[in-house]
Formats: structure tokens, C-alpha cells, sequence
């Protein structure tokens, strides 16, 4: 029996011929992640347990990014103590306002990780870097204090789910359509405790960033991972970024999968998720007429140079609606200072909409764009639990930046079609 993509990088790391779905092993890492929220916790428990040292100055990332810049004292006093302890160990991977960007979109951007990695960070997301053919996944903040001072993590090997892609997606349609499509598929339980290996012919015609983007999302089908093959596109991203060497694992043919799905890219229409789970898909001919009051284009998710391109095209020449409130985000500093030389930020601000420094500040409902209560947005973030981005009573519609652009213009839930053409 075979291993899958990242059965073979678990057992890589625990210096192990051959693991199984089920199996506990402990494994070597390559990076630790935290924030400014899950970062002091993790500090609190490192210095409980009486560590004294870091395993590797240069194998952890701490980015400031949630509240950043601080909203209020309390965000203020987690900064200063990450900030403390990023200066204390000599943390080299650290990054504050100014420097920092939203942190899935920073760490590959900077080419922090690579393929064949093995990676955790204490934020759920962190599967974000399976699309670069590497194991990671999120974890709690006391196994992110264990893992800065080890270097080492305990694991249970999961099985897998493999997505064999076909085709290629129609104009305006993206891999944020994919990955709501798959979970409206399969549900917010369907890949749980799992590894969604995705393969295929229409891999090839995915982006990076829509890769990106859909490995985000497989926390949301509750998988441990989500991972993408390492082809030319990956090749071509990682090259001039990542400095070391990387190695690229590739599946077994006889590698057992639970459940195999095959998705036609070519039939993905644009795809929203209702209130309040993001497995409450619905393609534009179930959407009906649906009045909005607010629009934010950024996060993890959605923030990366070509989801701005994407909106900008819809935006250009046009104003948002007069109810309407339209927050973009970039999600790095380096995109911020692109979508600039792009002419993006112009279009943005003369339709109508506030640009915002890198922040994952209004996803979570934690500052830029926090909800009252009976308001709904349409945003590109990753999450509509009830109270997600503010009042238990306000709606969050998951969405791409092509169908938030377009919402925004229309005051209403829609396809970018609508204004485009």
C-alpha cells in the first residue's frame, strides 16, 4: 500500500519509512507560526513550563496582523509582549506594523515556505501553504509554545480525500468559486480530521493565488490539511523567493484515498456561501434579490495582488453604491505598494471605497468594518459563523472579489456579469 502527498512528507519528518492513517508519530518541523492573538498565549505557556530557549531563531514566524495597527490597549499589551519575545530570542522572522502583511499571504510571499515543508502555526489558515506542496496545518497555542522550544510536534496521520480537477474556469469565476463549490459539496464536516489532496489536468490552469486560496479553505470542510502538487506554476512562484533547497513529494499511484471527487472546473458558476456556514453554497441562479450593506475585499483568503486586479477591472469607471460601505485590504505591504504602481488604489478610492493598511481586522470582527446588528456584507474572507464580523444578528455572504466588486456597485448580491457588461 502507497502513501499519499503528505502521508510521505510526515513521514519524511519523522525520519520514517512508511506511515499509516491513524498513526501517532512525532515529527521535525520548519516552521512555527504565530500572531498577535495566539502568540501571547503561546509565550505565557512557554515561560510556565520554564523554557529558557528557542529551537531555532530562524524556524519561527511571529507576524502582528489581527489588530495591527492596535485597536485598543488590550491588542496594544499582546503586541509589546510578541514584541518582547520576537527581540528576546532574536526571532528573524518577525514582522510588525510597517513591515507585516496579513500572514498566509506574507510567508509565501516572502518565501518563507516551500514544498516538502513541514509547517504549523497557531491560526487555523495555516494550511494555507499546501498550495506550495507542503504539510501544514494550525494548532493551539500551548502546541505552538512546545514547538518553539523543540522544534518538534506530535501528529496523527490523516487519511485522504483526492479531488482529481478537470478543465479550465470561465472568465470571472475563481478558485474561491472552487473551494465553496467543494465545501457546499461535501459539507463543513466532509473532509474531517483529513488530508484534501488535490490533482488533476485542470490543476494546471489554477493560479498560484487560486491555489492559495483553496488551500485556505479546507480548514472550512474541517480537513487537517489541504495540498497541491508541485508543477512549473509552483516552480516559477517559488523561484527568486525561497533561498534553500526544497524537496518535492509526489503521491504513490496505489495511495489509498476515503473518497475521491471529480471536479469540472469548466461548470463552477459563480458561487456564494449563505449564513452562517460556508458549506450553505449557492450558485447566482438560487442568490434572488439580496440588498447589502457592506463590501470587504481582502483577508488571507482574497488579498493577494490578482484578487485586487480582479476587482479593480470591475470597479474602474464605476461608484459604489450610495448605502454602500466597500473596505479593501491588501494583504501584504509589497501588494499594497503594487496595486498602487497598478493604478488599483485610485480606481478604488474614486468608486467609493477605504482602502486599509494590511489587517485581518474586520474577518474575525475585530476592528475595520465591524457589522450593526440586521446589516449584511459580502465579503472575500473565509468564515460566516453567526457573529463572525460583528453583531450575532448582522450576515456574512462568502465571496469572490469578482462578485464583491460587482455587490458593491449594485448595493445588492451579484454576479459581476451584471455590471460588466
Amino acid at each position: 500500500m502507497g502513501m499519499t502527498m503528505s502521508q510521505k512528507i510526515l513521514a519524511a519528518h519523522a525520519g520514517l519509512d512508511f506511515v499509516a492513517p491513524g498513526q501517532l508519530i512525532m515529527a521535525k518541523l520548519d516552521m512555527v507560526l504565530g500572531n498577535d492573538i495566539t502568540s501571547p498565549v503561546a509565550i505565557n505557556e512557554f515561560n510556565a513550563y520554564g523554557f529558557d530557549r528557542v529551537f531555532s531563531k530562524d524556524k519561527i514566524s511571529l507576524v502582528l496582523d489581527h489588530f495591527v495597527p492596535n485597536k485598543d490597549i488590550k491588542a496594544a499589551t499582546q503586541s509589546k509582549q510578541t514584541r518582547e519575545f520576537a527581540k528576546q530570542y532574536d526571532i528573524t522572522h518577525f514582522y510588525d506594523a510597517g513591515r507585516m502583511g496579513i500572514e498566509h499571504a506574507l510567508l509565501p510571499e516572502q518565501g518563507i515556505v516551500k514544498a516538502g515543508d513541514l509547517i504549523v502555526g497557531a491560526d487555523s489558515h495555516t494550511c494555507t501553504y499546501g498550495a506550495l506542496g507542503a504539510f501544514s496545518t494550525g494548532v493551539g497555542s500551548t502546541d505552538m509554545a512546545a514547538a518553539m522550544a523543540t522544534g518538534e510536534l506530535w501528529f496523527k496521520v490523516p487519511s485522504a480525500i483526492k479531488f482529481n480537477l478537470t478543465g479550465t474556469l470561465r472568465p470571472y469565476v475563481s478558485g474561491k468559486d472552487v473551494i465553496l463549490h467543494i465545501i457546499g459539496k461535501i459539507g463543513v464536516d466532509g473532509a474531517l480530521y483529513q488530508s484534501m489532496e488535490f490533482t488533476g489536468d485542470g490543476v494546471a490552469s489554477l493560479s498560484m493565488d487560486d491555489r492559495l486560496c483553496i488551500s485556505n479553505m479546507a480548514i472550512e470542510a474541517g480537513a487537517k490539511n489541504g495540498i497541491f502538487p508541485v508543477d512549473d506554476i509552483t516552480r516559477a512562484y517559488m523561484d527568486g523567493r525561497v533561498k534553500e533547497p526544497y524537496t518535492v513529494f509526489e503521491a504513490d499511484e496505489d495511495a489509498v484515498y476515503e473518497a475521491e471527487y471529480t471536479i469540472d472546473l469548466s461548470e463552477i458558476d459563480h458561487t456564494v456561501a449563505f449564513p452562517h456556514l460556508p458549506e450553505n453554497a449557492r450558485t447566482k441562479n438560487e442568490w434572488g434579490t439580496l440588498p447589502i450593506d457592506q463590501v470587504v475585499i481582502g483577508s488571507c483568503t482574497n488579498g493577494r495582488f490578482s484578487d485586487l486586479a480582479a476587482a479593480a477591472e470591475i470597479l474602474k469607471g464605476k461608484k459604489i453604491a450610495d448605502h454602500i460601505r466597500c473596505i479593501v485590504i491588501p494583504a501584504t505591504q509589497q501588494i499594497y505598494k503594487d496595486a498602487m504602481k497598478a493604478g488599483f488604489l485610485e480606481i478604488f478610492i474614486d468608486a467609493g471605497c477605504v482602502v486599509s493598511t494590511p489587517t485581518c481586522g474586520p474577518c474575525l470582527g475585530g476592528y475595520m468594518g465591524i457589522l450593526a446588528e440586521g446589516e449584511r456584507c459580502v465579503a472575500t474572507t473565509n468564515r460566516n459563523f453567526v457573529g463572525r464580523m460583528g453583531h450575532p444578528k448582522s450576515e456574512v455572504y462568502l465571496a469572490s472579489p469578482q462578485v464583491a466588486a460587482a455587490s458593491a456597485i449594485t448595493g445588492r448580491l451579484s454576479a459581476p456579469e451584471e455590471v460588466m457588461n
